[in-house]
């Protein structure tokens, strides 16, 4: 998810933003004072989320977000604010949340667990009717396609300008990026686990912790080991409950 934060405390800001990178996986895109800045902004930019304060220059935070409801895709609004007397209007706009000042970390980390969880369920509502599961994969060898069952593929590592794909038997190589193939892959059950490795999580036997936070795995029936990136270390802790 992507967000903007639209407050005109520099603490406040700044306090919400390590809330929302430590107990989340938004990305904070851009922040702002002024609420006129915010709607330029998002004039030209698709956000998923605004954190918003309502007392900023400009332009208020409800009568932003009354702007942004005329949007033909409109982000989630979460209001910020000291007063409680603006609960009304906040709702009035559909805000997903209304939080408080000063910032309660318990409940920061509740509602942004809330937010990814409806964020999930209404793209997985957009995605289904469209989307067939993806089931089949067609793979290069010896000059032939191979249709292969995407249950079959344990991971993929990414060479110069290829992708070399490792199933039980065998290993294929694509005339294709790591990140192009991994578009063709189902991704409830394919991770990018690390910027050159994809790996298929259902065939994961053991997780060994690493330095700096990292991961090695290992899987079923095949000696590799696939490390998961400092960088992914979160996200994955996230998908397999660590």
């Amino acid at each position: 998810m992507r967000a903007i934060i639209v407050e005109d405390e520099v603490l406040a800001r700044q306090e919400l933003r390590y809330l929302i990178e430590t107990h989340s996986q938004i990305k904070v895109e851009a922040e702002f004072e002024d609420g006129l800045d915010a709607l330029k902004f998002l004039q030209n930019q698709e956000v998923d989320v605004l954190f918003l304060d309502i007392n900023i220059p400009s332009i208020d935070g409800v009568l932003l977000a009354q702007n942004i409801s005329k949007f033909t895709v409109k982000p989630y609004i979460v209001f910020i604010t000291a007063y409680k007397e603006h609960a009304v209007e906040a709702f009035e706009v559909e805000a997903f949340d209304y939080i408080l000042k000063p910032y309660s970390e318990p409940r920061i980390a509740s509602m942004l667990i809330k937010l990814e969880t409806s964020y999930a369920d209404r793209h997985r509502e957009i995605r289904e009717p469209y989307a067939p599961s993806i089931t089949k994969v067609n793979l290069w060898k010896n000059e032939k396609i191979i249709v292969v069952d995407a249950d079959d593929i344990y991971y993929a590592v990414a060479q110069e300008k290829t992708t070399e794909v490792v199933t039980k038997n065998e290993k294929y190589i694509m005339n294709l990026s790591i990140s192009d193939f991994y578009e063709r892959l189902p991704k409830e059950t394919f991770f990018r686990s690390h910027r050159s490795y994809l790996v298929n999580t259902e065939k994961i036997k053991e997780i060994v912790p690493w330095f700096n936070n990292t991961y090695l795995l290992r899987l079923n029936n095949l000696d590799a080991e696939i490390p998961v990136s400092r960088s992914k270390a979160k996200e994955f802790r996230q998908l397999m409950r660590l």
